[in-house]
């Protein structure tokens, strides 16, 4: 950087103004700006700027050890598991270290490759990313430099397609006008090009013999997250310019369309925009998480009450008259002192706790962190049924945390543009000087024909009609110049100028109008600059300062003139504003103000007495909005030159000044948008998406409550809620609105406090009136759904402390909320009413960066890759490319996830504290010696190895139904809702069974060795302790594959695989003698095996074990079914039912559902069944096991059933499903119950949903070559 310190200086008071600046460097915190010296590395030495080197990893070489090791024991589990590990290490411990240590040591070893692994790829990203080169200006010349070494106040040079490797101060451009064109899809997701605008003053500086000359120093604001914002100041010699966020350009961004930049280094490496955004998801655990934490509670008030009853059991055993033991002896163990009782318990209890340490199992959270990691990346990933094949968007899960939380979410808040529609905007209809111009039919008018049974007349298109992106209008009215025939061409032609010069649009491609292509912030924007094409007013190049748009029809028919509009402000669009202005001279001199925006703010700032067309205008404008359509008013206003120069005045300082900025340009535009003239509305068309109504639906039936937060109006929220089977006639409807009369009257007042407190009392009154009808309505018990809609406005007071309770009563007793003209804040703050408020678990889904607080906000966060960009993405915990995709994130993957994750914990506790229970009643029976049962290395494997696979296989592969029925029978996913699964009953059946089983594997295999002898010797400790062990190996394994819904070749490969990975262990460790390890199981197994006590009692145990499993299970699957062994049953009846035998089959519809009349199809299809044909197939397939006692698995893939048996199906026929909660409900409409709605099917349609092998676990768009291979396997899994 030597070549800088040579550069010209600058003048004396500069640099004096410079100096005095840094001796108070101290300050710059203070005033809350930072000082840039441009292009003087020494200058900036003594501000201590952070260097631009990143690093994204979460360790380092030195520290990943030590904050590896901390993260990991800020777990309870593991900090108990070390607890004991240090314990087992003491003269009280009745177990070897190992035991407890080696275990310990494998999970942690585990988790830390994992954290190792996963940060490597940061770290090599990083690498990537800092060693990338840039082109810095060094001396005079450009030299290639890495990003890593630069430093703020570096001028350096960008070239196209390059990526700025520093938030930089935009100078020259190679462009003209010293503009750029750049792409932020790596900030927000928009891929649309914007335009940045050099300072003029700076212009020349894009060659390097000028830009060698460059001294200047910036005054900014400190580094922050906002991305679109920027204040500062650029300060060359005398002149001040200020710095605008047009003249920045972020780190992350890529120069296009532009040859080269020139620009200085603002914010370096962490300090920069993109890098301060880059803060993590807020941290989520899921509920079933927060319940394990109490299960494992629950798990040390067992463990203590153990050792508890062990230690005073202890104390009260020993005793001297127990001879043989030779406690008289001098210098007996304090442990076992008959004369310190206490000191006994105290010690005794201690060497419990290591002995009982089993009880938590040590495994199970790596267990589960593998299971739903699998989950996330094979199934949720490869979901082709959540894959948008036009966007080439697959599913994304991007956390694992939470899947199983998916099968449990009770509310559901969506956004409504993007989410429920499709954010593809058109130009539908208009109006203008009082008038409705546009003649089509909106889906929301459709639907609401239907809904209402009203017919629509439907007009036939025009000759004129045109049909392109961001335009479906038809009126021949307005097109191809007949406007200039309407009663008031001349507010036509404003109209569509105001649509030709009011945008931030950027064309691209050749200035012919069926070429060219426009870039914009919204689609909004795009589709009214393409209504202006093409009602005659084409807007075809714009420079910073100017606008160019071909005019057409102006004067007469055939007439084109190309007209340059001055563009002098621009006052932009944001959340507050609402509304967008451009100021611009005409070449004729006039000065217009031309605004559009939402008609609550235009219609604030009209000038009174000359719109005649408001009251009008304002009537299209609600009957726009109850078609469903997005409005937005457009008006204008003349300009005074001399008002305008006092203005711009004010103008200038509001931008130049370095604090609250946006706060004064907001004060400084009330000041010129005021006095508008109305021209007209203009209504656009935003389609719903692909199956939301039926996506919506079908969650309904689920036992989801559906909520949409929206920005739009009220009008037209509610007419999308009908539209997507959100609301219904059948409902009772709340409606809480701030725009009526009564409230528009004591607005014209200009009391603003009056306005408020009328406000929120009619709001308090119409909450508690909504409460007493809805009580009244339940005591009626009619059954009548309630839906609320409420806008923004009221909602503000409603959230307020004293009517918060009010709104959540009366949220809580409907099934819907429509909640229209909220901001982003309100969204979260609705979301976070029902989860901490009603302590539900709710999910929120949006396309967009306003709804980032909402998606953080929930429980779940589901963000949908849209055409706002990527925010909600970024912020979301799962990313979908539809709203539909739900019913299979939800209804599929969340209830499978929970119910497996669910069952997996459940068995853990099972099967831990059965293991450890039969160690209790062995010490029991010694006395409470702390005498362990089993050998050291049996009790260490037990979890990590013997038990481990089976865990892994009914989490990953396990499902009761397929992915077909459980969005055909969406009530299956109340189990979750109603947490049926992991309830405290449902660990009480396990906890039972664990105790009787440990029972059993206790007591047999000791009175067995009462009398049983071994080579004329009596079977001893370790003969006993190895034969239990074997006998606990063999029933928790095959008690899981009796547990598991469904069983796969990996279920038994797993279970069967442990069993055998046990005797192969046992063979080797008792086979092989080494001093001092194993010395007393050493031959234990070959002596055992050649007993027949043995191979009775492994046969015996389990079966005795298992028998009281099997009959419970049994009796609940008989007489107290879950919802899904109700369609398991119900599945299987089907698959028994005679496809090419109609008569059997009306005979078992009849038995079931009484008298039954056929549709013509159903008719057709019988009649089609009847006709006569050869037999392809046998029903027999030549398979040895293909008995009439079996069905044929190979034959049934064939299409061809085994007869059904009459017992089952009279069984079937006449089973009561009391326990079903949701599907054998009645319903009140049809009087049917629900588990029986689609035994009408036609057999050809039964048949073909049984064999379609439809799984979404499975169904991968991703090749799976064994899946390709072994089809049988596939459908197997599959069906």
């Amino acid at each position: 950087m030597g070549g800088m310190d040579r550069a010209p200086s600058m003048s004396r008071r500069g640099r004096a103004s410079m100096d005095a600046m840094m001796r108070n460097s101290g300050a710059d915190a203070h005033l809350g700006h930072r000082v840039i010296h441009c292009n003087d590395h020494s200058a900036n030495l003594p501000y201590k700027f952070k260097h631009n080197s990143i690093s994204t990893t979460k360790y380092n070489f030195w520290t990943f050890l030590p904050k590896g090791l901390f993260e990991q024991f800020r777990r309870v589990a593991n900090m108990y598991f070390l607890m004991i590990a240090i314990l087992s290490t003491t003269p009280i411990s009745p177990v070897h270290p190992v035991t407890n240590v080696g275990p310990l040591v494998l999970v942690l070893a585990v988790s830390l490759i994992k954290e190792a692994f996963e940060d490597r790829k940061r770290f090599m990203s990083d690498k990537i990313i800092n060693s990338s080169c840039i082109e810095v200006l060094s001396g005079q010349y450009w030299i290639k430099t890495p990003w890593s070494k630069l430093a703020v106040g570096d001028v350096v040079k960008v070239r196209s397609d390059q990526f700025f490797p520093a938030d930089l101060l935009f100078l020259a451009s190679t462009n003209a006008d010293g503009i750029c064109y750049i792409e932020t899809s790596n900030l927000d997701g928009e891929t649309n090009l914007k335009i940045r605008k050099a300072l003029e003053r700076t212009w020349d500086y894009i060659d390097e013999e000028k830009a060698v000359d460059f001294k200047g120093m910036v005054e900014c604001e400190q580094p922050n997250n906002s991305l679109y914002t920027f204040t500062g100041n650029l300060v060359i010699g005398k002149q001040t310019i200020p710095i605008t966020p047009n003249q920045i350009l972020l780190r992350g961004c890529s120069l296009r369309n532009t040859d080269a930049i020139v620009g200085v280094v603002v914010f370096t490496g962490h300090e920069t925009k993109v890098m301060m955004n880059t803060m993590d998801v807020p941290s989520k655990r899921s509920t079933l998480e927060r319940r394990l934490d109490k299960l494992i509670l629950l798990l040390f008030a067992i463990l203590f009450m153990l050792c508890f009853i062990g230690g005073i059991g202890s104390a009260i055993f020993i005793d001297r008259k127990w001879w043989y033991l030779g406690l008289s002896q001098r210098g007996i163990e304090e442990q076992y002192n008959p004369s310190n009782r206490f000191f006994v318990a105290v010690l005794t209890f201690f060497t419990l706790v290591t002995l009982y340490s089993t009880i938590i199992p040590i495994s199970l959270y790596v267990s589960i962190e593998m299971i739903k990691f699998i989950q996330s990346t094979q199934f949720i990933n490869n979901d082709i049924h959540m894959y948008h094949r036009e966007s080439n968007t697959p599913a994304l899960a991007r956390t694992s945390n939470l899947n199983e939380e998916l099968g449990q979410i009770e509310y559901i808040f969506s956004d409504k543009t993007g989410t429920l529609t499709r954010n593809l905007m058109e130009f539908f209809k208009c109006s203008i000087g009082g008038v409705m111009y546009g003649t089509g039919i909106t889906e929301i008018q459709r639907a609401a024909s239907r809904r209402t049974g009203v017919p629509i007349e439907e007009a036939p298109r025009s000759e004129d009609y045109i049909r392109e992106k961001g335009f479906n209008f038809d009126d021949k009215r307005l097109m191809r110049g007949n406007w200039r025939n309407e009663e008031h061409p001349d507010i036509c032609k404003e109209f569509f100028r105001c649509l030709a010069i009011c945008h931030t649009v950027l064309p691209e491609g050749e200035d012919l109008p069926e070429k060219i292509v426009y870039q914009a912030a919204s689609p909004d924007e795009a589709a009214l600059v393409t209504a202006a094409k093409n009602f005659g007013f084409f807007f075809y190049a714009r420079s910073p300062t100017t606008i160019r748009v071909r005019e057409s029809h102006i004067e007469r028919l055939g007439k084109v003139q190309d007209t340059e509009y001055e563009i002098l402000n621009v006052l932009e669009f944001n959340s507050t504003r609402k509304r967008q202005s451009v100021i611009c001279r005409y070449p004729s001199g006039r000065l217009v103000l031309y605004c559009k925006g939402a008609d609550s703010v235009i219609y604030e700032r009209m000038a009174d007495g000359q719109n005649p067309y408001r009251e009008i205008t304002r009537d299209h404008l609600e009957r726009y909005g109850e078609d469903g359509l997005r409005t937005l008013c457009l008006a204008y206003a003349d300009i005074d030159p001399r008002q305008y120069e006092d203005w711009n005045e004010k103008f200038i300082q509001a931008k130049s000044a370095l604090r609250d900025r946006e706060k004064k340009l907001d004060e400084v535009a009330e000041l010129i948008e005021s006095n508008l003239i109305l021209l007209g509305c203009t209504a656009i068309e935003d389609k719903l998406q692909e199956g939301v109504p039926l996506c919506i639906e079908t969650l309904s039936k689920a036992g989801i409550k559906i909520w949409v937060l929206t920005g739009d109006k009220m009008e037209t929220a509610i007419n999308i809620a009908y539209a997507c089977s959100l609301l219904s006639n059948e409902m009772k409807q709340f409606i809480i609105n701030s725009d009526v009369k009564s409230i528009r009257d004591v607005e014209e007042r200009g009391d603003p406090l009056e306005t408020a407190r009328v406000l929120e009392e009619q709001v308090k009154r119409q909450l508690y009136d909504a409460i007493s009808a809805a009580e009244e309505i339940r005591q009626e018990q009619s059954g009548v759904d309630l839906a609320l809609v409420i806008d923004g406005r009221c909602l503000m007071y409603a959230l307020d402390p004293h009517l918060r309770g009010a709104l959540l009563r009366i949220c809580m007793k409907c099934k819907a909320v429509v909640c229209c003209r909220v901001s982003p804040l309100q969204k979260a703050q609705v979301t976070t009413l029902i989860k901490d408020g009603a302590k539900k678990i709710t999910l929120s889904i949006g396309d967009g960066a306003n709804d980032v607080s909402m998606i953080q906000a929930a429980h779940i966060g589901v963000g949908i890759s849209g055409q706002e960009g990527m925010q909600a993405v970024m912020a979301s915990d799962f990313a979908i490319a539809q709203f539909r995709f739900l019913t299979d994130l939800l209804l599929v993957h969340g209830r499978w996830s929970y119910n497996r994750i669910s069952k997996v914990v459940c068995y853990f506790f099972y099967k831990n504290l059965t293991f450890t229970m039969t160690q209790f009643w062995f010490n029991l029976y010694a006395g409470n010696s702390g005498q362990r049962f089993y050998d050291d290395w049996f009790q260490s494997l037990y979890n990590v190895l013997f038990t481990a696979l089976p865990v892994l296989a009914v989490g990953v592969f396990d499902k009761d139904v397929s992915a077909r029925r459980a969005k055909k029978y969406p009530q299956l996913y109340k189990a979750g809702i109603d947490n049926l699964y992991f309830s405290w009953r449902v660990l009480l059946v396990w906890l039972f069974f664990a105790i009787y089983q440990s029972l059993i594997f206790f007591f047999f295999p000791t009175k067995a060795a009462e009398h049983g002898v071994n080579g004329g010797l009596n079977l001893g400790l370790w003969d006993v302790g190895t034969m239990a062990y074997t006998c606990i190996i063999i029933t928790v394994n095959l008690r899981l594959l009796m547990a598991s819904s469904s069983i796969t070749v990996w279920h038994h490969v797993a279970v069967e695989g442990s069993i055998v990975s046990w005797f192969l262990f046992i063979f080797f460790y008792s086979g092989v003698q080494t001093p001092n390890l194993q010395d007393n199981i050493y031959w234990v197994i070959f002596n055992l095996m050649s007993t027949w006590y043995f191979w009775f009692l492994i046969i015996l145990v389990p079966s005795m074990a298992l028998a009281g499993d099997f009959i419970y299970q049994g009796l609940q699957r008989w007489f107290f079914p879950f919802d899904y062994q109700i369609i398991q049953e119900e599945t299987k009846f089907r698959s028994k039912l005679e496809i090419n035998d109609p008569e059997h089959q009306l005979e078992m519809m009849a038995m079931l559902d009484g008298p039954t009349t056929l549709s013509a199809e159903e008719e057709r299809s019988l009649a089609m069944a009847q006709l006569p044909r050869e037999r392809t197939w046998s029903k027999h397939t030549g398979f040895s096991f293909d008995s009439p006692g079996f069905e044929s698995f190979f034959a049934m893939q064939e299409g061809v059933p085994a007869p059904a048996k009459s017992w089952d199906v009279a069984r079937r026929a006449s089973m009561t499903p009391r326990r079903s909660h949701s599907l054998a409900r009645t319903d009140s409409r049809t009087g049917h119950a629900s588990i029986r709605e689609d035994i009408h099917m036609p057999r050809s349609s039964i048949a073909e949903e049984e064999f379609d092998g439809d799984d979404s676990e499975n169904r991968s768009f991703r090749n799976n070559p064994f899946l390709e291979e072994q089809p049988s396997r596939r459908k197997s899994y599959f069906d």
